[in-house]
């Protein structure tokens, strides 16, 4: 890794960073989709003029959906992805041992069983390269911030918030700003959206009560670029409440992108109220 690079922690944490720019609105999920694509590529080839690898931190679910084939897309008309690295936020954790093991990644509302079929797939297709694919070990949660600085940062993360209770990742209301990667107990609200993200959840009993999640700080300290995805007309309160905030307010996690140093919003129209 080069060490030219630098890194989010040398930014100034202190102040309060606002918005910096007005949130984007397209018409569809699919144009968010193409227009966080375009960012990726634009980081990919950056990264290829400095010779580091490229990290791009990803959620799972709904909302990145659109994101994978279009840029599977890009790489089927020549876009390098040699250098990525797929970072993932969350996975699901059940008690095992007198700790947490993983969920089968054979689940289908596993997020790395997600990330193999959803984003490293389709692309490998497209490419004939695969990523590199990241994630938490829940026996040492905090080797995975160690792991993210030591790479000199996320290059683009995209976030996404829950739609009831603002969670980011596996994060639920009241989440210490200083919060890193840790395994968590996971609250209603936070399963109930999941049943949604995955509907081979038929019951909240089913739902997974623990997840393994990065933490509020791990996103805003170790991000270079944050892409706020907000699609549908269920994240309409998500949208009012990210676009209001000027800095991060436990009660609605997802608020954390206004304290990244660079961070967008872009939402469709269903989600905007348009």
């Amino acid at each position: 890794m080069t060490s030219a690079r630098s890194t989010p922690q040398s930014q100034t944490r202190d102040k309060v960073i606002s918005m910096t720019t007005a949130p984007r609105i397209v018409a569809t999920a699919e144009e968010v989709g193409v227009r966080v694509a375009r960012m990726i590529a634009d980081g990919l080839l950056q990264a290829a003029s400095a010779q580091r690898p490229f990290l791009l931190g990803c959620p799972t679910g709904r909302t990145p959906e659109p994101v994978f084939p279009a840029l599977a897309a890009l790489a089927a008309d020549g876009l390098d992805l040699g250098r990525m690295v797929i970072v993932l936020m969350d996975e699901y954790v059940v008690p095992a041992g007198g700790g947490f093991a993983m969920v089968d990644p054979e689940k289908l509302y596993s997020c790395v069983g997600y990330a193999r079929r959803q984003i490293l797939q389709p692309l490998a297709e497209a490419s004939g390269t695969s990523p590199q694919l990241w994630h938490a070990d829940p026996h040492d949660p905090g080797e995975y911030d160690r792991r993210i600085a030591a790479a000199g940062g996320i290059d683009v993360f995209l976030l996404a918030s829950g739609a009831s209770d603002g969670h980011v990742a596996f994060n639920p209301p009241g989440s210490a700003r200083d919060s890193v990667t840790r395994v968590i107990e996971l609250g209603e609200s936070t399963r109930r959206d999941n049943m949604s993200t995955f509907p081979v959840f038929a019951d909240l009993s089913e739902v997974p009560r623990h997840g393994l999640s990065v933490g509020v700080s791990t996103i805003a300290d170790h991000t270079r670029r944050a892409v706020m995805m907000l699609t549908g007309a269920d994240k309409r309160t998500a949208f009012e409440r990210i676009c209001a905030a000027t800095a991060y307010e436990p009660d609605w996690p997802a608020t954390i992108v206004a304290e990244c140093a660079d961070h967008i919003v872009l939402a469709d129209a269903a989600a905007a109220g348009r």
